[in-house]
């Protein structure tokens, strides 16, 4: 893997794009998107639901993501000897 030098955060932050991306590419992101989900999955209410703004929906799924990780915190401290 080769090592690059930058002089600025900046161009060091836009060599992280890929502004072309190829089959292989979307490939890759959704392996890492099913290895993410087999680490970690979250189960979200099916359906659909409405809200009054993007905050509120933000909130919501706060919610349920904080849930779920207190859930699998006790379920792996259950675990532990």
């Amino acid at each position: 893997m080769p090592i690059y030098k930058y002089k600025t955060f900046e161009e060091a932050e836009r060599a992280l794009w890929n502004f072309h991306p190829d089959e292989a590419y979307f490939i890759k992101v959704a392996e890492l998107w099913d290895f993410a989900n087999k680490l970690s999955p979250i189960n979200y209410p099916k359906g659909i639901f409405k809200y009054r703004s993007i905050e509120e929906a933000n909130k919501h799924r706060e919610k349920l993501e904080i849930a779920y990780a207190k859930k699998l915190m006790s379920v792996r401290n259950a675990c532990l000897p």
